[in-house]
């Protein structure tokens, strides 16, 4: 199920057909349609459709292209719509300096008496921003205070609490990567399908799901193939494949991510229940423990613990009966893989009869390990992953001890020489090994890929920051 995020379904070119194209969206799959509004009347006829069908919501606000039209009254009415209980948002709000229908002053005074409307009602905003991202952030940068901590107040470890959103993103992976740690979620709409979509590619690439959300603003922004015709929520699929292709992931992925993420940003639908085996791509992820002998600067194991949409939070460590049974023929995955949010070898006896079960069932078997399970059990275990384990991939994270231990807040001294011993005797056992690194401001990749490629002699992999 997909949810649309910016759909203004009130506008008139859905007159003759409002009730056929919302049939159409259901039938294809959309659970939930957001309606921002851009002034009072169009609010209104959002909250009205809000009424009308149980799977719409409502945003209320002021484009920037109609600011000279919000004084006092007319903002302190935006204030009181926003109480209605189908509103989930302020907006669509922010700054558009490419068509400058209002005065760039007057913008940015609106944008800026909006964002403290929804810090007063603890709403999430929804921003529009064209060929004004200096102004945008600055605006943002000086609002955001403990006032503003998002719809429901999530406590979210390492994350920042959820604010809004940048609807129909145009900027670079720079400025995708400064909205997110500010709190907001890169919204992608059908220009991810255009050929001329430039930035928007290198964005998604580089920006993992959990940071996504999917729309369609309709009526505009109509993705390839029906580029040129009017735009429908249930064109949104076109924007998750694409999406979905880009990163190496299944449509299905990008679902449940954006699902989730809805849930977590607007307080639409529910949070999953914590999973104890969890599907990616054609991979079965076992979510073996939460305990870990590190910190790592970028995980949020302490936080919520989502990976693509999966709350992963569980409330007790599974016993290898349990796992077997939530795998059941293991042939069906391309490989059952031990991982979590925790460290897997703390539970190396759970790892290795799991393992074999899935082994003696012809399966294959990937084992994710910060490569210090020779430290944790105070002995060489690689040997005893021979036959169990095909692949072993080990989080590099840094070639430099003291930065090494900055990244995992552990002894970098102690612990990096293990991770690189554990490494080569992966090599030295035949079990093919993967060494990886998260891409943190500062790193330099291909250094990193050298010393793996070369002087460890083993696979490197690169994979973008969560």
């Amino acid at each position: 199920m997909l949810i649309d995020t910016h759909a203004h379904i009130y506008w008139e070119s859905y007159d003759n057909d409002r009730e056929e194209m919302l049939k159409r969206a259901i039938d294809s799959g959309i659970k939930y349609i957001i309606c921002p509004g851009t002034d009072i009347e169009t609010s209104i006829k959002a909250i009205e459709l809000a009424e009308k069908y149980d799977f719409v919501y409502a945003g209320v606000g002021f484009h920037p292209h109609d600011a000279v039209k919000a004084g006092e009254k007319e903002l302190e009415k935006i204030e009181e719509l926003s109480y209605h209980p189908k509103v989930v948002a302020i907006g669509e709000i922010g700054l558009d300096f490419h068509y400058n229908f209002s005065p760039r002053e007057k913008q940015i005074e609106v944008f800026k008496k909006q964002i403290q409307i929804a810090k007063r009602r603890n709403l999430p905003v929804i921003i529009h921003n064209r060929e004004s991202h200096k102004e945008i952030f600055e605006v943002l940068e000086s609002e955001i205070d403990d006032r503003w901590t998002g719809f429901g107040k999530l406590a979210d470890g390492k994350l920042p609490p959820p604010r809004g959103v940048f609807h129909a993103f145009s900027g670079n992976v720079k400025d995708a990567w400064r909205a997110i740690n500010l709190g907001f979620y890169i919204s992608i709409s059908g220009v991810i399908t255009f050929k001329n979509a430039g930035n928007l590619i290198d964005v998604v690439r580089e920006i993992q799901p959990e940071h996504l959300l999917v729309e369609t603003d309709s009526p505009f922004l109509t993705p390839h193939p029906f580029r040129g015709k009017r735009n429908e929520p249930m064109y949104v699929k076109f924007v998750a494949e694409k999406i979905a292709q880009i990163q190496g992931l299944t449509v299905e992925d990008i679902e449940r991510t954006t699902t989730f993420n809805v849930y977590r940003l607007f307080r639409i639908g529910s949070k999953p229940e914590p999973k104890i085996a969890y599907k990616i791509r054609n991979s079965l992820c076992l979510n073996i423990t939460l305990r870990c002998n590190a910190d790592c600067v970028f995980c949020d194991r302490k936080g919520e613990a989502i990976v693509k949409g999966y709350f992963l939070k569980i409330d007790h460590e599974p016993t290898a009966e349990e796992f077997i049974k939530e795998i059941g023929d293991p042939k069906q995955y391309d490989e059952i893989v031990f991982v979590g949010y925790g460290e897997p070898t703390i539970r190396l006896d759970v790892v290795k009869e799991v393992a074999r079960y899935v082994k003696e069932h012809g399966g294959k078997t990937r084992l994710d390990t910060d490569g210090h399970g020779n430290i944790i059990n105070k002995r060489n275990i690689v040997p005893e992953l021979v036959g169990l384990i095909d692949v072993v991939s080990i989080s590099l994270n840094s070639i430099d001890p003291t930065e090494y231990g900055r990244l995992m807040n552990i002894d970098g001294e102690k612990f990096h020489p293990a991770m690189i011993e554990f490494a080569k005797e992966c090599k030295k056992y035949g079990i093919e090994t993967i060494m990886t690194i998260v891409g943190i401001d500062g790193i330099d990749v291909e250094r990193h890929r050298k010393f793996v490629e070369e002087e460890i002699g083993v696979k490197f992999r690169y994979r973008p920051l969560f």
